[in-house]
């Protein structure tokens, strides 16, 4: 086990305390993160890259400069403007660097989960207007399509192939479909 999966590990067992409500655990999973966080900061350290002091300094700084509705003067109306702005400072931080996100569609881990990994994509698909949302389904409650889900799993696993696996690779077909699409938008009428 890497040390990455050693992190990723201990956010899904936080989750589960979290869920549970236990706080006993809450207390200790969160104590396991921030040993993360701590060795993680001591290797890069040594390496002379960063330290413990230079994480918190920029999530301090971080905080400041993307809430400025909290720790500043700006004024917002409601949440969509809340977020609205939090997008706008977001992008300007990363404009003009390695970390720029030009595409609408940027910014997605790509080490999610497939299935959490597709929802983000659909999400920022259709805010960019690149997917329209489906029409509703009759009858479709959430219990429905809760086990739909179920039995498009165990119906992979009789074949032998794994969902996440098939789920994976669907959203890596879309997601260079909708980019496509969006340098088509971008580009304008000419390359159409």
């Amino acid at each position: 086990m890497t040390l990455r999966t050693h992190a990723v590990e201990e956010v899904y067992e936080l989750m589960d305390a979290i869920e549970a409500g236990d706080e006993h655990e809450m207390a200790e999973e969160l104590g396991d993160l921030l040993l993360q966080v701590v060795f993680h900061c001591q290797l890069a350290r040594e390496r002379g890259s960063f330290d413990f002091d230079a994480v918190a300094r920029r999530i301090t700084e971080k905080l400041l400069r993307r809430h400025p509705h909290v720790f500043g003067d700006v004024k917002v109306k409601d949440v969509d403007e809340v977020w609205a702005n939090w997008e706008q400072i977001k992008k300007a931080e990363k404009h003009g660097t390695k970390h720029a996100r030009p595409s609408a569609l940027d910014g997605i881990p790509k080490h999610l989960p497939a299935l959490a990994r597709a929802e983000k994509l659909v999400k920022k698909a259709r805010k960019a207007e690149l997917l329209i949302a489906p029409k509703k389904l009759a009858g479709t409650t959430r219990r429905k399509l809760a086990e739909k889900l179920f039995g498009l799993a165990a119906l992979a696993q009789t074949k032998g192939w794994s969902a996440e696996e098939l789920l994976r690779g669907e959203v890596k077909r879309r997601e260079r479909a909708f980019r496509k699409g969006e340098a088509r938008l971008l580009a304008g009428p000419a390359s159409a």
